[in-house]
């Protein structure tokens, strides 16, 4: 069985004054509230999520 890859991410930046589909994406990405960190798969449509919203977060592999 193949280990899949996981990214850590951490919220920065507040979602607040953002466009409503940034602050979805962050949800979509497990990220409600500052300084929050998660790992998410490490997939093309978790890659397009986190370009979405880079200048909103910190990712570590």
């Amino acid at each position: 069985m193949a280990k899949t890859q996981t990214i850590k991410i951490t919220q920065t930046g507040s979602p607040i004054g953002r466009r409503k589909d940034q602050r979805a994406t962050l949800i979509g990405l497990g990220l409600n509230k500052m300084h929050r960190t998660v790992e998410v798969e490490d997939t093309a449509a978790t890659r397009g999520m986190i370009e979405k919203v880079h200048h909103l977060i910190q990712v570590g592999e």
